[in-house]
């Protein structure tokens, strides 16, 4: 089994959030999101045959992209999609017994917090990065607020997440970022506009660096 790569995480530090397409409709996404050199993609629990589809995808990306599994919330959850193929796991939530079981399975994950205090908890109980969740209404300046006492933290701000305040989110400390309807925009998918996304997706990247 592949495991998580540390190297192609941090090459661009996305995970982009799929959720709610079928297979095909991912595949497709996937593979303009792969050529536009994106590295770390992520399946929600709640996509109706989200197993299935990590499974696929790890079939077809394994070693090229790092493939998780989101909207993750129980031990069970994980360990079926890791059977399936994940190569890390995110949650909405502060869980500690589920970031502990993750680390014991040597699995990366990336659970989600709000105030300092949850923040902090799951830094300390081992996760990988801390996702600040939802990041829009906090705003960048909650990143830096928060790394001014804590800035041995790792924060992944997550929920708006745009072209036009990532770079903000980026100076103010955050070390990757995820991203969901603003990165992959509906209406491109919907009319499978292909290139249109292609682009749409190198303009995030570009915005980055």
């Amino acid at each position: 089994m592949i495991k998580f790569s540390e190297a192609l995480f941090i090459q661009v530090p996305v995970i982009g959030i799929l959720r709610g397409y079928s297979l095909k409709e991912v595949l497709q996404i996937v593979k303009v999101y792969q050529q536009e050199g994106f590295t770390n993609i992520e399946i929600t629990m709640n996509t109706p045959n989200a197993t299935a589809i990590i499974s696929e995808l790890y079939k077809l990306y394994g070693g090229q992209l790092n493939i998780g599994a989101g909207t993750v919330l129980t031990k069970k959850q994980v360990e079926e999609v890791v059977k399936a193929g994940a190569q890390f796991i995110v949650s909405p939530i502060t869980d500690i017994s589920l970031i502990e079981y993750c680390n014991s399975i040597n699995t990366p994950i990336f659970p989600g917090a709000y105030t300092p205090s949850e923040i902090y908890s799951c830094w300390e109980a081992g996760a990988r990065m801390v996702k600040v969740f939802p990041a829009r209404a906090l705003g960048p300046s909650y990143i830096s607020d928060v790394m001014a006492p804590l800035e041995q933290l790792e924060l992944m701000p997550t929920g708006g997440v745009t072209l036009e305040n990532i770079q903000a989110f980026k100076n103010a400390g955050a070390m990757a970022y995820g991203m969901g309807g603003y990165l992959f925009k509906d209406s491109f998918i919907q009319t499978k506009y292909w290139e249109k996304l292609s682009t749409h997706l190198g303009n995030f990247k570009k915005a980055l660096y």
